[in-house]
């Protein structure tokens, strides 16, 4: 039966927010387990620390990692962290603090979220400049401290929240595709990244989705950017493929079809995150034109509606917490209309 989340971000840039995005997340998702999803909100106007990739590397804790004006760069372990990497730990303590005194009561599923090991590679640099992605081994010691981090992560929110029946984690990888193609550019924009191998690709994401399971979550892949390589994302482990179905291509319309058939979860982004808000017949005439066209109907298990992607990232900008909560909305009613 088909059910509704968010993808994690919400806009604002101070505590307050983070405080709003949970109680709209809680309030339109809690109280209807059977439909809704809730999940653990992002909000990464806060600061390079509440962003993606510094609520991420919050759970690294075998690298040291500062904040370069250039962006997050591992230092080595002998080094330490930096200051700002240990603000990002502060802060997702203080947030699963406050989400742990919000759901005493809970009993459903919960989702959180993790950036994955690729769009870790390609945005965070090592030591020496330029990213971790043109380093094979230290791209690997990132993705095994990932993998270390998540399941101590995975340990701690069943800790906070015991009535969570299932533990979703979802691995945004928004630039696995880029990765996969060798678009990702060099620092000094002149030449690009090689192309890293099929089997690595799906090694090193497989480690981190295992890391997953192994803590008892349940390992989904979210990416809302063109040329995933969405065979290779559900052969590493994934059981949840969450996109946005404007981008799938002919082959990923196929491999996001045949994993819904085969009964795990499909995430479909259908209310978009700027502009109009669609109304809720027109998501839903959208979602079925969509489900006719694999052969699929609204009854198929597994089928999630979430928002085109974040809800306060960059492609968003100025975006206000009632906008968000709109859009939420939209996609929780649009999912209670096909059930």
């Amino acid at each position: 039966m088909t059910r509704a989340t968010g993808v994690g971000s919400h806009p604002g840039d101070d505590q307050a927010a983070y405080d709003e995005a949970l109680r709209v997340v809680l309030g339109l998702l809690a109280e209807d387990g059977d439909v809704g999803l809730p999940y653990l909100p992002e909000v990464p106007g806060r600061g390079a620390p509440a962003g993606m990739v510094g609520r991420t590397l919050a759970l690294v804790r075998d690298l040291g990692v500062d904040l370069q004006p250039a962006g997050w760069r591992v230092v080595g372990e002998s080094a330490g962290s930096g200051i700002d990497h240990r603000r990002a730990r502060s802060l997702l303590a203080q947030d699963l603090d406050t989400l742990e005194e919000r759901t005493q009561e809970y009993a459903g599923d919960l989702k959180v979220q993790v950036t994955g090991p690729w769009t870790l590679a390609a945005v965070v640099e090592r030591p020496r400049g330029d990213k971790v992605l043109g380093d094979r081994g230290l791209r690997r010691d990132l993705a095994d401290a990932l993998a270390e981090g998540v399941r101590t992560h995975v340990a701690d929110v069943r800790r906070r929240v015991p009535g969570a029946a299932r533990l979703v984690v979802q691995v945004d990888e928004p630039v696995v595709g880029a990765v996969a193609s060798g678009e990702v550019r060099t620092a000094s924009g002149f030449h690009r990244h090689r192309t890293v191998d099929r089997p690595e690709l799906s090694e090193t994401l497989g480690r981190v989705l295992s890391a997953v399971d192994e803590a008892g979550g349940e390992p989904w892949v979210h990416s809302c950017a063109p040329g995933v390589p969405w065979d290779l994302v559900r052969a590493a482990g994934a059981r949840g493929l969450l996109t946005d179905p404007g981008l799938l291509d002919g082959a990923g319309l196929d491999v996001v079809a045949a994993a819904l058939e085969a009964g795990d979860v499909v995430g479909l982004g259908v209310v978009p995150t700027t502009g109009p808000v669609p109304g809720d017949q027109a998501v839903v005439e959208r979602v079925e034109r969509w489900l006719d066209m694999v052969g699929l109907d609204p009854e198929t298990p597994g089928l999630l509606l979430t928002p085109a992607c974040g809800l306060g990232g960059p492609g968003s900008p100025g975006q206000s917490a009632g906008d968000a909560r709109t859009r939420l909305t939209r996609v929780r009613d649009a999912a209670r209309s096909l059930r």
